[in-house]
């Protein structure tokens, strides 16, 4: 049990340390110090029920009806290229700082509904985590596998929120904002073209 754990951890953990729209999204709030828990546990929860969902065997959902896969790779497109421009509009700006008083933060329900959008319009996120690590699943002892893979994302997004306040004697100035911004947008629009060109 405790082999299926680990490799369930490691695994669930490699598949979401890469840079993406999700994880630039919550490392901006932990910046900013905005929504972070919720944010977190909003994204640590949607990926529990995806692992869930692949670990139980339903991976096949997704690659059972063809026409899924265009609809979900498109809609995910037009929203990172959305929020891409959003990210570039606020690096040409400027004037992002983590003093609350300089801007007006965004309320609770749309950084959650923005999380979520992020999260379940990804179609990399249904083939990561419910079609790859349901398929290794079956290799191991499946709760405990399942186990370790939740675990991975909790602490993960976590620690990345959380953590994020050690980076904010750097964010304290303008210019690292503009360029935080700047880099957001860019990986959303190649997310975008990625998933266009797929």
């Amino acid at each position: 049990m405790i082999h299926s754990a680990v490799a369930g951890f490691g695994l669930g953990l490699s598949l979401i340390l890469a840079i993406g729209a999700q994880n630039a999204f919550v490392l901006r709030a932990g910046l900013r110090g905005s929504h972070v828990f919720a944010i977190c546990l909003t994204c640590a929860l949607s990926d529990a029920i995806l692992i869930a969902a692949g670990v139980a065997g339903f991976g096949w959902l997704v690659t059972a009806a063809p026409w899924i896969g265009p609809v979900m790779r498109y809609a995910g497109a037009a929203f990172l290229i959305g929020y891409g421009a959003l990210a570039f509009r606020a690096a040409w700006r400027g004037g992002g700082r983590l003093e609350a008083a300089t801007g007006p933060e965004i309320s609770l329900n749309v950084a959650i509904a923005t999380c979520l959008a992020l999260t379940w319009l990804n179609p990399h996120v249904y083939l990561d985590t419910v079609v790859l690590l349901g398929t290794v699943a079956a290799q191991w002892d499946r709760i405990p596998f399942g186990i370790g893979a939740v675990c991975a994302s909790f602490v993960f997004f976590f620690s990345l929120g959380y953590g994020a306040r050690f980076l904010r004697p750097l964010f304290v100035r303008p210019g690292a904002w503009r360029v935080l911004d700047f880099g957001i947008g860019c990986v959303m629009w190649l997310l975008a073209l990625g998933l266009i060109w797929a």
